[in-house]
């Protein structure tokens, strides 16, 4: 229960997934994994099929996780996310790494033309 609480889901501890909502779903996935203590976790756009408005829910479990230390590698097209918890960024571009460092360096001043014509693209919304 104390991961549900963690994960902000506790009040749906009785219900079975197909009650809860997407952004729910995935919160009781993060518990789940937290279960098992990891040292890392690897999440794969983990809000590429929620509702729109359930997405910043997740992301602020994450936010939450990384604020507590929790080591985690997400691919991800949230920049906005992205740029407030990452610590690191990995800019990739069929399938190579064409730039990686500091996210605010990477965000407002990037190395490659590739990483500053996906930023312009992204960020101009």
């Amino acid at each position: 229960m104390a991961l549900l609480k963690r994960v902000g889901v506790a009040d749906q501890a009785k219900k079975y997934p197909a009650q809860l909502s997407g952004g729910q779903q995935q919160r009781v996935a993060i518990a789940r994994a937290l279960a098992m203590k990891p040292k890392v976790m690897l999440f794969d756009e983990p809000t590429s099929a929620l509702d729109p408005e359930m997405v910043q829910e997740v992301l602020d479990v994450m936010i939450n996780l990384a604020a507590q230390g929790m080591t985690m590698i997400v691919v991800t097209h949230e920049m906005g996310f992205a740029r407030k918890a990452a610590n690191r960024v990995v800019f990739m571009s069929d399938g190579q790494i064409v730039e990686e460092g500091d996210p605010n360096a990477f965000f407002t001043a990037p190395k490659s033309d590739r990483a500053r014509d996906f930023l312009s693209k992204i960020l101009s919304h």
